[in-house]
């Protein structure tokens, strides 16, 4: 029996699946280009098969090493720039051959894939690919090696990670002077930085898709924040390069929209005292990483050592990752010492109604609409979680706040999204946005499934 795996989560067991064996055939009696027979005469191509079957012939190399993975929709919406994520270890235990530098993968027509190294020490963890699928549709994917000569696919780039920081000047005070940007993707935060010491441009990490952009506040507020974007290029790299704070203002590509004060922003973490969400304010040092900047999916991972809860003392490692074609961050928090409660949240606004959720799925959301954005546009957010761990939904004075139960291994799982009616076909009224999150709250719930196999 075949085991299937959720796409959105790394397994944690081996996916087993049946695997059948390639054909074997004995060496050709003919010297043809199999490969273009195949694609234009796959008639001929098929009648050559059974000819070199009982006369000693072979498939060629790449046939021979070509691997099936079978991805299905077990949902009843048609699903777009579905991300596939495929643990590395797995697949070299059922492929031994298998080589992630030279590989590609097609369902049809060549599929957008990214090979991960999420620990960054030179070995592939994971291959990740995106995939439309239609209501219940089930699709066969093709893995394997590209031909003699065949240069590696490059596909566009759909989402970005950064971190940047000056260089080449000098720190007076709490302020840094001089100097200029450079990217770069790790970061020990300085113990001289603080809110608006012009030493981090847009002042902490960034992660963008085609749909949108966040940024995280990398100081004692650790709250995140929204670009909206009016295009579908990327355009992190240019925001903030022209003016600490030019990103404020409207501009071509479009402009930072929240107002996050003394909030939780959008999703950020934090801890519930029972009066109040305690955002990752006091702790020891902070070090941001940017483990994923792809064409498929981006990630930037920050390490928090120390942080003071009022309850326990504990290290909070949170990670934000988002992928081609969708306006979610899955925000990944793991803890080094059990915790009663992690929370997160969405900033209030006077102006925004809260969204309700019709509890129809295992995922479930808290959310807000109105003209909420800071140039008074149309703005929606939402926090998804998994109803499994959620403790209760709250409020304090500046959040509306879910509060979540870490499970067993100290970690917890939750989205959040911004959807903003300036985006390219963007959302543009409050019955859109909850079709929307009803929609996406349901594909959480149901998540495609995997299996290796022909």
């Amino acid at each position: 029996m075949e085991r299937k795996t959720s796409l959105f989560f790394r397994p944690k067991k081996a996916l087993k699946a049946r695997v059948y064996p390639p054909a074997i055939m004995p060496s050709s009696c003919l010297s043809l280009n199999i490969q273009a027979m195949k694609n234009q005469h796959p008639a001929l191509y098929l009648l050559l098969l059974l000819l070199l079957s009982s006369c000693g012939g072979s498939l060629p190399a790449n046939e021979e090493t070509r691997q099936v993975i079978r991805v299905k929709n077990s949902g009843e919406s048609a699903r777009a720039d579905v991300l596939v994520r495929l643990d590395a270890r797995q697949l070299k235990e059922k492929y031994p051959g298998l080589d992630f530098s030279n590989l590609k993968l097609s369902a049809g027509a060549i599929l957008p894939f990214q090979v991960n190294d999420l620990d960054r020490d030179g070995a592939a963890d994971e291959l990740a690919f995106l995939i439309d699928l239609g209501p219940g549709e089930e699709k066969t994917v093709s893995i394997e090696p590209l031909a003699e000569g065949e240069s590696l696919p490059e596909f566009k780039k759909r989402t970005q990670a950064e971190i940047s920081h000056k260089v080449g000047g000098r720190w007076e005070g709490r302020e840094y002077q001089g100097g200029a940007f450079e990217n770069t993707t790790y970061l020990r935060v300085p113990p001289e930085h603080t809110d608006h010491s012009w030493f981090i441009r847009y002042e902490g990490p960034g992660w963008e898709s085609d749909k949108v952009g966040y940024r995280l506040y990398l100081d004692w507020r650790n709250a995140t924040d929204i670009f909206g974007k009016k295009t579908s290029e990327m355009v992190l790299q240019d925001v903030g390069q022209d003016g600490f704070d030019s990103y404020h203002e409207p501009a071509d590509w479009g402009m930072d929209i929240l107002k996050v004060g003394e909030s939780l922003g959008l999703g950020a973490p934090g801890f519930w005292t029972g009066e109040k969400a305690l955002r990752v304010e006091t702790t020891d040092s902070i070090i941001c990483s940017i483990p994923l900047n792809g064409p498929v999916q981006s990630m930037a991972r920050i390490l928090y050592y120390g942080w003071d809860t009022g309850v326990n003392t504990v290290d909070l490692t949170s990670q934000y990752s988002i992928h081609a074609g969708s306006r979610l961050t899955r925000h990944h928090l793991s803890l080094s010492a059990p915790l009663p409660n992690i929370c997160t949240g969405i900033v209030k606004h006077e102006k925004a109604d809260i969204v309700p959720d019709d509890g129809q799925s295992d995922w479930g959301f808290l959310a807000t609409w109105g003209p909420q954005s800071l140039d008074g546009g149309q703005l929606g957010m939402a926090v998804l979680y998994p109803k499994s761990q959620l403790a209760q939904l709250t409020e304090d004075e500046h959040s509306h706040v879910a509060v979540l139960r870490p499970g067993a291994d100290n970690s917890v799982d939750y989205y959040f999204l911004a959807a903003w009616e300036q985006e390219p076909d963007g959302i543009k009224t409050i019955d859109e946005f909850i079709a929307y999150l009803r929609q996406t709250a349901r594909a959480l719930s149901a998540p495609p499934e995997a299996a290796y196999g022909n």
